[in-house]
């Protein structure tokens, strides 16, 4: 479950903690956020009301870019924020560094912001470490320089960005890749960026012919494309929702998450 706020917004009370309580009443279990999405604490009252046992949900949330001088303050931060004592996934949010009172750009090497990261990790603050919005030459660079390896680079991955070779690269150094917007400018009615739309021919054929709608058979193609180890679907609980894009199976899993009698 992602969280974006369009820009750095105050979150009103309760408009992301109760999405984020439905959704593990659902049987959500991944939770990504960051610090300049301003919505943890609402994250971390959600999961601190659930009854689901915090080692059952991942949590993922980034380290700010006006943050990338003092990384071990800043995950602290986010975790009480979260009312958590580690997450599971901490991601450098962008190689770009901004200066603390966001006056313009600042000048440091993401090479000494992972150092940082890495010590983030030693420290129990997080059981993992990763990048988000880093390209080919720059992963090559910190693990050239590394100690710790980046465990998931995040990136943008849609019909629009494909991002194949980058994908290719972090398999070949075992790096997963988490994708985020993947329906790209499926929706968007202006000319740029390129499509496909949702209205492209080709897709509504493709929908027409498999009795889908077109995002779901992009979410198909996308899913498609990676490593199915890491993606976890209980057929039972998921494949009657109307947009369910995966076949149907006729002894499906049990629902995991239907209370028992």
């Amino acid at each position: 479950l992602f969280f974006y706020q369009n820009g750095q917004k105050a979150v009103k009370d309760g408009k992301v903690e109760r999405p984020v309580t439905w959704a593990l009443q659902s049987g959500y279990r991944m939770l990504d956020t960051a610090a300049a999405y301003l919505n943890e604490e609402q994250i971390g009252n959600a999961i601190r009301k659930s009854s689901i046992p915090r080692e059952n949900i991942f949590v993922v949330t980034k380290l700010a870019s006006n943050k990338q001088r003092d990384v071990v303050s800043a995950i602290k931060e986010s975790l009480l924020r979260l009312n958590l004592t580690y997450v599971d996934l901490y991601l450098i949010h962008n190689p770009v560094a901004f200066k603390p009172d966001h006056s313009g750009f600042d000048v440091i090497d993401y090479l000494d912001t992972w150092k940082r990261m890495e010590e983030t990790k030693r420290l129990g603050l997080t059981k993992s470490i990763g990048l988000s919005n880093f390209n080919i030459s720059q992963i090559e660079r910190v693990l050239a320089n590394c100690v710790i390896k980046p465990s998931v680079l995040q990136v943008e991955v849609n019909l629009n960005l494909a991002q194949n070779k980058l994908i290719d690269f972090c398999k070949a150094h075992n790096i997963a890749v988490m994708a985020y917007t993947p329906f790209g400018a499926l929706f968007d009615a202006g000319d740029v960026p390129p499509p496909p739309r949702v209205n492209d021919p080709i897709l509504i054929k493709m929908a027409d012919r498999y009795n889908k709608t077109t995002p779901q058979i992009v979410l198909r193609y996308l899913v498609s494309k990676f490593n199915k180890d890491y993606r976890t679907v209980h057929p039972s609980f998921w494949q009657e929702h109307p947009y369910y894009p995966f076949e149907k199976v006729d002894k499906p899993a049990p629902d995991l998450f239907k209370p028992k009698n």
